[in-house]
This record gives C-alpha cells, sequence and structure tokens, in this order.
C-alpha cells in the first residue's frame, strides 16, 4: 500500500515537473516574440520623435523628483548638481534626509546655502517626523527642496517627500543613480500620449555603470564589469529590461517597476495612501495597489515601460552584497503577493488577476522552491533506481541551451537599439557569461532565494546594508505587519 503511494506520488511529481519545465519553455518563447514587437514599435515611434517640443510644450506636466538619501555625504552634492541640471522645463528636486547620522544635510547647506523655511507641510501620508524643510535664497537653486525627518525608511522617506511635492508627475529614484540629461523628456511623454486610458506609472530601464566612465554626473563611456558577477548582472538587467518588461508592457500586464527610477502619477498614489513602509518591496507593492484600485472603479488605465537606457547604477560585486540584495527581494515579492492575495485568479481584475499574479506567484516566488524541489526528486530516482539518464540528459540540455537563447536574444536586443557596448571584448565576455551563468551564477541566485524564503518564515525584516565600491545604499529597517487596503 505504501510502495503504491509513494509511486503514485513520483508519478504526479514527475508530470507537474514536465508541466513546469515545458512552459517555461513556451513562457519564455511568447516573451521573445511580444518583447521583440514591442521594441520594434517602440523604435518606430520614437524615431523621429523631437523631444525639445515636450520640454517647451504648456501642457507637459510637471515633474517632482524625489530622492531619499541616507548617510550619502559622500557623494550627495555632485549627485544633487547632477539632477539639478535635467533638460526639463517643469520640475523640482526633492532630497529627503532621512534621520543621515553622517554630514549629508551639513553638505547640502553648505552647497547650496540652504536655510531652514516655514514651509506649508501639508501630511497627506502618514511619514516620520520632519524636523525642517530647506530652501536656498541663490535662484539657481530654486528648483531645490530639502527635507531632513527622522529615520524612517526609504519608503517612509518618499512619503515625506509626496507630502511636499508640487507637480503633477512623482519621479521616484535613488539619489546615487546617474540620470540621463533627457530622462525627464522621454518618460514624461507616455503620460502626453494615451487619450483613451489613463497611465498610471511608466518604468525606465537601468543600466549597469560598473567600470564605466562618468564625467559631469553622464556615463561617457560603456564597459561591461570586470568581475563574472557585475557582467552577470549587466546580462540579468538586459533579459529583465529590454525582454521582460516590454513583453509585460505589450499585454498591460506590468507589476513591477523599479524603485530606482519610477514615475507615478502623484493624484492616484495619494489616494491609494502612497508607499507602505511595512515591506521591503514598496516599489512592486505601490504599483500592484495602483492597478488594484483602477481595476476596482473599472476604470480604463496603462502602465508604461520606457526602454531607453536613461539611468545607470552600480550593482553590488560582492556575493555577500548581492546575496542580501537577492534576499530582500524574494522577500519582497513574497510580502506583496501575500498582501494582494486577492486578486490571485480573480476575472474581475483581467490580466493583472488572471495572468501577472500567476506568473510571478510561480514563476518568480516560488522558482527557487521548486527548483530545489526539482533536485530532490531526482536524487530520490537515483536512489531508487528509477532514473532515466536519457531523459534527464535532454531535458538539461534543452533548459540550458533555453537559457543561451534567451540570454543572447537580449544582449541583441540592446545591441540593435542601442549597441553601447561597441568594444568587441565586451561582447565577448559578455557572450561567455551567457554559457556560464546557468552552472555557475544560478545555483547561487537559487540558494540565495530560498534563504530569502526562509528568512521570510522566520519574520525577519529589512534591507540589510548595501555596501558597494562607488555608492553607498540606504539601510531601511522594516516590520512585515498586516495592512488595510483601499478597495
Amino acid at each position: 500500500m505504501y510502495s503504491f503511494l509513494f509511486y503514485l506520488i513520483m508519478e504526479v511529481l514527475g508530470a507537474i515537473f514536465f508541466f513546469l519545465s515545458f512552459s517555461v519553455i513556451l513562457i519564455y518563447v511568447l516573451i521573445m516574440i511580444l518583447s521583440a514587437l514591442e521594441m520594434r514599435d517602440h523604435r518606430r515611434k520614437n524615431r523621429f520623435a523631437d523631444y525639445q517640443d515636450i520640454i517647451t510644450s504648456p501642457i507637459a506636466p510637471g515633474v517632482s523628483i524625489l530622492a531619499p538619501a541616507y548617510n550619502e555625504g559622500e557623494s550627495i552634492v555632485q549627485n544633487v548638481k547632477s539632477l539639478l541640471s535635467l533638460h526639463y522645463g517643469k520640475f523640482e528636486v526633492i532630497i529627503i534626509n532621512d534621520g543621515s547620522k553622517d554630514d549629508t544635510l551639513a553638505k547640502l547647506i553648505t552647497a547650496f546655502e540652504l536655510e531652514i523655511t516655514d514651509f506649508a507641510y501639508n501630511e497627506e501620508i502618514d511619514a516620520a517626523p520632519v524636523r525642517g524643510i530647506y530652501k536656498s535664497n541663490n535662484r539657481s537653486y530654486s528648483r531645490l527642496v530639502v527635507i531632513d525627518k527622522e529615520n524612517g525608511g526609504k519608503a517612509d522617506a518618499l512619503n515625506a517627500g509626496i507630502n511636499v511635492s508640487s507637480k503633477e508627475i512623482l519621479a521616484c529614484i535613488d539619489v546615487d543613480c546617474i540620470l540621463s540629461h533627457e530622462s525627464l523628456t522621454r518618460m514624461i511623454r507616455p503620460f502626453m500620449e494615451e487619450t483613451n486610458r489613463k497611465v498610471i506609472a511608466v518604468g525606465g530601464a537601468i543600466g549597469i555603470a560598473n567600470n564605466c566612465d562618468v564625467q559631469d554626473g553622464t556615463v561617457t563611456s560603456y564597459r561591461v564589469p570586470t568581475t563574472l558577477l557585475g557582467r552577470f548582472q549587466v546580462i540579468e538587467y538586459c533579459r529583465a529590461f529590454l525582454m521582460g518588461r516590454m513583453a509585460w508592457t505589450r499585454v498591460n500586464g506590468l507589476m513591477l517597476i523599479s524603485g530606482a527610477f519610477g514615475f507615478f502619477n502623484r493624484e492616484l498614489v495619494v489616494e491609494v495612501g502612497g508607499y507602505f513602509p511595512k515591506t521591503v518591496g514598496e516599489d512592486m507593492e505601490l504599483v500592484v495597489r495602483m492597478r488594484r484600485y483602477m481595476e476596482e472603479r473599472n476604470m480604463p488605465y496603462k502602465v508604461g515601460f520606457v526602454p531607453d537606457p536613461l539611468c545607470w547604477t552600480e550593482v553590488p560585486e560582492d556575493e555577500a552584497v548581492l546575496s542580501r540584495q537577492r534576499n530582500r527581494w524574494i522577500r519582497g515579492t513574497i510580502e506583496t503577493l501575500q498582501l494582494h492575495r486577492v486578486i490571485r485568479m480573480n476575472p474581475n481584475y483581467k490580466t493583472l488577476g488572471m495572468v501577472s499574479y500567476p506568473y510571478w506567484n510561480v514563476y518568480e516566488k516560488m522558482a527557487p522552491v521548486l527548483e530545489l524541489l526539482g533536485v530532490i526528486y531526482t536524487f530520490i530516482l537515483i536512489v531508487i533506481g528509477d532514473f532515466s539518464a536519457f531523459y534527464f540528459i535532454a531535458l538539461f540540455i534543452v533548459l540550458y541551451l533555453l537559457s543561451i537563447l534567451v540570454s543572447s536574444f537580449s544582449i541583441l536586443y540592446e545591441q540593435l537599439s542601442y549597441n553601447n557596448y561597441k568594444d568587441k571584448k565586451d561582447l565577448n565576455k559578455l557572450i561567455m557569461t551567457v554559457f556560464l551563468e546557468p552552472m555557475f551564477i544560478h545555483p547561487k541566485i537559487v540558494f540565495w532565494g530560498l534563504g530569502g524564503h526562509w528568512d521570510f518564515i522566520k519574520g525577519k525584516g529589512g534591507w540589510g546594508q548595501m555596501i558597494r565600491t562607488g555608492f553607498k545604499k540606504s539601510e531601511d529597517k522594516k516590520n512585515i505587519e498586516p495592512i488595510t487596503l483601499n478597495s
């Protein structure tokens, strides 16, 4: 009896793993097709676009750039100067000093001739207490506002910035990111183009600045990172932005906009209650909550994406730091999916509930767990002598070649669209990384993802310290608590 049940369970598991493997192949083929179509349409539409018209247009919406800063004293002045030099007509730069323990605020006051003001602070969204709001008497810095507040984490700092902001569009960025001078005009355009549906948010592609030349706040020369981990992330970002998010944009199913570079409709952000500080995945959670709001009111809307290289950041090349980042990413995904589980396979939420949520739940959240179970299943087959070497090798080769195909196409998209990496040596390094990633990098990503699941089960919160070579990331400490959502 027990033997029969055991073999029945093994047969069922075998069928499930076969289905998952086959579905992964179909999904990635579909993603490649959809992203290619979306990239083609994007290039056609923007080939002769004149972005100067947006800068001078009287109907162009204003932009409030929100940049939280925590212990950024070493680079804060140069970063703010870079933001103030962006090419756009109506924008303001709001720096939120989130209780820094170094000289971040002192350097801002000195460099930009700041003075504390009697600013009318309207707390539309709950945030940690504000100690003071600073502006400059120097007209050269009239666009700059600096908020000094008690530490509350990145999401809380962004909420304080939203309370102070005065423009229609919120540009939420990491203060240590490098933005293209055209970033605002290109990201604003989707908000101005749609007439039949409301654009609630627009995401942008993130480039990797490791080993690149940066001058006057602009990337002037592109090179791939020197380490294998760094080059892996170049390929990963190309897959995520130029393929994954382009494909999801095609079907209006995008659930995630990078917290390092995202634009949002301010009115809607305030209406849904701003960022949720009790999660480490505040960027994804906000997008899902905004989409829920629109779906529940049957209001036509769109979440857009601009694949142009407009923002660059430095990625971690140390395994310990990268592991903490991936641990946080998986915890943020789990938290968001649990907080919004009402939309799971719910036809009332259309694409969001029937396509996007199931995909993220199975192929993103559960991917590390399923891969671990697959390894255990294979090991059991070997032990009981029911292992088919031919089947295993064939499946391994198919999935390995699929990984190479998808990664190669992502590099091809980058070369055809932007051709940032012009040196053949750089391309050769990326191609070599494509072949090495499935064997040497992917197992570590799976292991770190499993650690994220385990830490979530234990109730671990917080971002963890993200130390990088050129920049220092903020450290937020949060706990997971129940959420009450607007409905």
